[in-house]
């Protein structure tokens, strides 16, 4: 097993996300936790050391089932990362309050202490309750800190850059690490690279969600996967975004949400020990991206911004678009719905200006009625939240 140095611990280089755990054939959505069993002892026996989950993962049952499946180990043979998730307080249904939360966490997951702790999800609209100073939350897991109850604070961003450098300077001070949607598309697509440089500066290692974009980038065609074999015959397709990973910004922390003993394997054959890509394997991941993510050319040099009439933010428009063409993601329309109202792609009037200003000569006035019909075809961001959470309950119910 790869690992990397974290203040004075020794961490995982792959650390088991339990996002999507294996559940039982039946429908019923419960766990499997035989077959969870199954990938902790295989991850504890390669030295995997770092384990995530989250309250509102598998409706609150994939703390229990992990925590009881770690229990089975001497406690400080494994991290346990747990996480508050202040992104539901935005949307009106059920007010969580971070005392409750964290206590409920603990019993969840029969522990004491979390090795880590974050602040879950924090875009452009969970940040009406995260950056609001009338919300106490942070004094709160503070204390908990101060009371070892919480190892090391961080969150978890799905932000944009500029969403990520506002949270900073409001609560950087207190943060230890952050995790953010990083990948060999997402390096572009969702200017992960920027993001990183700006977590570099601010002296904050990186951890990593949606290494393979959700199973996105674990399976291509027979072209791509032909050129993959001819460089390396021995390794998976999922292994080549993990070794991107290790051989470009080299993040602290890689999580794989897996959901099979096979995923677990395969994983950890990656990860036992260093391969890092070559110039010609690199280009060919460019060029699999580029496939991928057919992108509107904007360079966000902000020439169309000068002049327009509804002072829209046309390059930050333009990339929620290229980010929904590739999967109509959640946090696309989060960041969307968190927009002032006469911001959006609806505002835009068609007078051109943008065009002409425009070195691409992209038709932005076209780009903006496409998304602004992409976008009013999908349910709002609070909409999405509702049947989670009532779905959430249903499953704790075992309905």
């Amino acid at each position: 097993m790869i690992y990397n140095d974290f203040q004075d611990m020794k961490l995982s280089a792959l650390g088991f996300g339990a996002m999507r755990l294996p559940v039982l054939p039946d429908g019923s959505g419960a766990i499997d936790q035989e077959e969870l069993d199954r990938m902790v002892d295989a991850a504890m026996d390669a030295g995997v050391n770092y384990f995530d989950t989250a309250y509102p993962y598998h409706g609150g049952l994939s703390e229990i089932a992990l925590g009881k499946s770690l229990s089975r180990y001497p406690r400080e043979s494994w991290n346990l990362a747990d996480k508050f998730p202040g992104h539901q307080n935005v949307h009106g249904v059920k007010p969580l309050i971070p005392e409750e939360v964290f206590e409920e966490q603990l019993r969840r997951c029969g522990v004491d202490y979390f090795d880590f702790y974050l602040m879950h999800n924090v875009n452009e609209n969970s940040m009406r309750y995260y950056c609001d100073p009338d919300n106490h939350f942070l004094e709160y897991f503070l204390e908990q800190k101060a009371k070892g109850r919480i190892r090391h604070l961080g969150f978890s961003c799905h932000a944009g850059p500029d969403g990520l450098e506002r949270f900073l300077e409001m609560h950087g001070e207190h943060m230890e690490f952050c995790q953010i949607q990083l990948n060999f598309v997402d390096w572009t697509l969702q200017d992960a690279k920027r993001k990183c440089e700006i977590l570099k500066a601010a002296g904050l290692p990186v951890w990593v969600m949606e290494p393979v974009r959700g199973g996105r980038l674990a399976k291509f065609g027979e072209e791509i996967e032909g050129k993959m074999r001819a460089f390396r015959p021995e390794e998976s397709t999922p292994a080549w975004a993990f070794r991107w990973l290790r051989t470009v910004p080299k993040p602290t922390m890689i999580l794989s949400g897996m959901s099979n003993l096979s995923q677990m394997q395969d994983n950890l054959k990656t990860f036992a020990e260093e391969k890092p890509l070559n110039e010609d394997e690199l280009q060919l991941l460019s060029d699999v991206a580029a496939g991928i993510a057919k992108l509107i050319p904007c360079t966000g040099c902000r020439y169309c911004c000068a002049g327009c009439p509804m002072e829209l933010n046309i390059p930050n428009l333009l990339s929620m678009a290229n980010d929904m063409a590739v999967d109509k993601s959640f946090n696309t329309v989060a960041r969307y719905s968190a927009l002032e109202d006469g911001k959006r792609a609806d505002s835009c009037i068609g007078c051109g200006q943008c065009m002409e200003a425009c070195p691409q000569k992209i038709n932005v006035p076209e780009e903006m009625q496409k998304l602004a019909e992409l976008m009013s075809a999908q349910k709002s961001w609070e909409e999405i939240c509702k049947e989670r959470e009532a779905a959430a309950e249903a499953l704790k119910k075992g309905k």
